[in-house]
């Protein structure tokens, strides 16, 4: 049962009330909720309440809360995915699986083969949030990431710890993840660095390499970068959660 994310204002004692918002209308149109019908809801403490809808309307929603609950799907870590920016439908895919694996913020970055221009990037910050809240939603998870406005990679690289930045590359690995581990400060956020569709650019290598960045393998296959995300973040969360 998908959840959803609500204000501390609409709820009241032991009732949720909603007015008109994307809630209500994903609850009423989108999947057509009726009276008497179970809903989740998850507030920003991370507190589930499971409910059953008293009336709805295209205007409001009202549902009585039957329990109350503190979720658990949270990762432990602060582990941030530092990301080139990709082609629209890949773009989309990488946000989704992203978020369904818990990382806590998203910082989408311009690198050297990055294909897209610019200009088409205005409002794309938006629409990603959206299709993180959708997987937020789906995956029950307890927390929303947070996708930060657009900069460039050895900006937003500077802003960590050098051991706790592991880039995933596609060649010139000097490292394996087990030994990167080992060295990780789980205190600050640990930021995962996926290359775009081209790879990062031997410049971008030969920079990694001058800073001291950790090269890591994913393994003996090459992987879209979507998928790179779900594979590369979901080995991290295996080894120090």
């Amino acid at each position: 049962m998908p959840h959803f994310l609500i204000k501390k204002e609409e709820i009241k004692e032991n009732m949720i009330e909603l007015c008109e918002n994307e809630n209500l209308f994903h609850l009423t149109k989108v999947l057509r909720i009726k009276e008497h019908q179970k809903v989740k809801f998850i507030d920003s403490d991370k507190n589930v309440y499971f409910c059953e809808v008293l009336s709805v309307s295209k205007h409001s929603l009202s549902a009585k809360i039957l329990e109350k609950v503190v979720s658990n799907r949270v990762l432990n870590n602060n582990i941030v995915l530092v990301q080139s920016i990709l082609a629209t439908d890949a773009q989309n895919l990488l946000i989704a699986n992203a978020t369904q694996t818990g990382i806590k913020k998203i910082y989408p970055v311009i690198s050297d083969n990055v294909s897209v221009s610019l200009s088409s990037l205005k409002g794309k910050v938006e629409k990603w949030s959206k299709i993180a809240n959708e997987n937020f939603k789906q995956c029950e998870r307890a927390d929303m990431p947070e996708i930060l406005e657009i900069a460039k990679l050895k900006e937003i690289l500077s802003q960590f710890k050098k051991e706790n930045v592991l880039i995933f590359a596609e060649k010139l690995e000097n490292t394996t993840l087990n030994e990167c581990i080992k060295d990780l400060d789980l205190s600050s956020e640990i930021a995962c660095v996926i290359g775009p569709e081209g790879g990062f650019s031997q410049e971008e290598f030969e920079y990694f390499i001058a800073q001291g960045y950790k090269l890591i393998t994913l393994g003996k296959m090459i992987y879209k970068a979507p998928n790179a995300v779900t594979v590369g973040i979901s080995n991290i969360v295996s080894r120090i959660e």
